[in-house]
């Protein structure tokens, strides 16, 4: 099982504008091959911050109609870090919590039973992740916007070291890339050397030598 950030953002590396909204991600065609079920499928447990938690509650109406969470989510356990009282969705699987991100991390895992987990976001919160060497994976769908400024994707420095390239698609507007994150870059850049080897196999006559 692996933990994995999977997200939208813009080209300038935003996943929300300056007012949280996402409205600018809906205008992008994104084609009929919509990844999101394969990707959900392989989940076991996920976790987001308040200010995303609020968005899907106004976006999807989910007080109102609750049954939109359930048709999204079913009973996949979800924990909401938070430091206020925020208003459950009907009969959810939600757990309200705050503090050490590896506390709860180790709750989702067991709670997984053998499938990922996945951070839906924010970035800050990823980044607590992060800082705990809990990451193992960024998925990123980026769309064709430029927005200048926002809620930044991953608030942390991350260098090359720390990131390996895994796998590129494109899907209908979004270029979809996937990096393997900390004590999985290394096998990720040995996977992708694998890769380029066989597609430009050695000349026989370097080999002499």
């Amino acid at each position: 099982m692996k933990t994995q950030y999977y997200t939208a953002t813009s080209i300038d590396g935003y996943i929300a504008d300056p007012d949280n909204s996402l409205d600018w991600l809906f205008e992008v065609n994104e084609g009929t091959d919509n990844p999101f079920g394969a990707f959900f499928a392989g989940v076991g447990a996920f976790a987001m911050g308040a200010t995303t938690y609020e968005w899907i509650l106004r976006n999807d109406n989910l007080l109102e109609e609750p049954q939109n969470w359930h048709d999204m989510y079913g009973d996949v356990p979800c924990w909401v870090f938070t430091h206020r009282d925020l208003p459950p969705v009907p009969n959810a699987n939600i757990f309200f919590i705050s503090g050490d991100v590896r506390r709860v991390h180790e709750a989702m895992v067991v709670a997984a039973q053998g499938k990922n987990v996945w951070l839906v976001g924010g970035g800050d919160l990823v980044g607590e992740f992060t800082d705990q060497d809990l990451l193992d994976e960024i998925i990123l769908g980026v769309a064709p916007v430029m927005l200048g400024s926002g809620a930044p994707l991953l608030p942390r420095r991350l260098t090359s070291q720390r990131l390996a390239l895994t796998q590129v698609a494109q899907m209908g507007q979004f270029a979809y890339m996937t990096y393997a994150v900390g004590k999985l870059a290394d096998f990720g850049r040995h996977k992708a050397a694998e890769v380029l080897a066989a597609q430009h196999p050695a000349d026989p006559a370097d080999l002499i030598h």
